[in-house]
């Protein structure tokens, strides 16, 4: 697995599997919502809030590839090397399993309204979110054993750094919270990120 090929299957699952979860149900709901709020302003709010904004941040998270292709020429340091691959495929695991199972689970009705505590997510609240910051970890490993230069570790902190306090548990579980009351269990019993076998409920709850 080198750095030229870890991406775009990275990059391909995802896609695929965004294509598969919102074909036919629209704009996304949160842009929608922004399209309410700004009306005409709408196309230049996106564009410097969304598109660019979105663009500067990748190009400081995909800051290990960039420093693996300019740098990298040849194995230096197996260990590191082997390491990164180790923890993309972890990560890649974690992400396409989770993300399939919660799929799995969501088309049946019966499930309707239930919390998802089953599979990957009995162990983290967000298997998908873990396993995306694996595979950037995994990245700059990679890229370091090629050359690449220690400071690329900026990209895979800022990648965590967003899933966890920014866009991603941070934010959904604020959103999730406040329409599911027994969501707050799933939070008392399973841990946010890291996977670890769940905690018992509280007495009384």
């Amino acid at each position: 697995l080198s750095l030229h090929d870890a991406l775009p299957i990275w990059g391909l699952r995802l896609s695929i599997y965004l294509m598969s979860r919102n074909l036919g149900k629209g704009e996304d709901r949160r842009y929608r919502a922004m399209r309410a709020k700004t009306g005409p302003k709408f196309v230049f709010t996106s564009l410097f809030t969304v598109f660019l904004a979105q663009g500067g941040i990748f190009w400081i998270v995909s800051m290990p590839l960039q420093g693996g292709i300019y740098y990298g020429d040849d194995i230096q340091t197996l260990f590191l090397v082997a390491l990164g691959v180790a923890l993309f495929g972890t990560g890649f695991v974690f992400e396409s399993v989770g993300d399939f199972q919660l799929a799995r689970f969501k088309a049946d009705p019966s499930n309707a309204g239930k919390v998802m505590d089953r599979g990957l997510w009995r162990y983290t609240r967000h298997p998908n979110y873990f396993g995306d910051s694996c595979v950037w970890w995994g990245i700059w490993l990679i890229a370091v054993g090629i050359g690449a230069p220690v400071a690329t570790i900026i990209g895979p902190l800022l990648m965590t750094l967003l899933l966890i306090r920014v866009s991603g548990v941070a934010l959904l579980e604020r959103n999730i919270a406040g329409r599911r009351p027994e969501y707050r269990q799933y939070i008392e019993t399973t841990s946010a990120f890291i996977p670890r076998p769940p905690k018992s409920p509280p007495s009384g709850g």
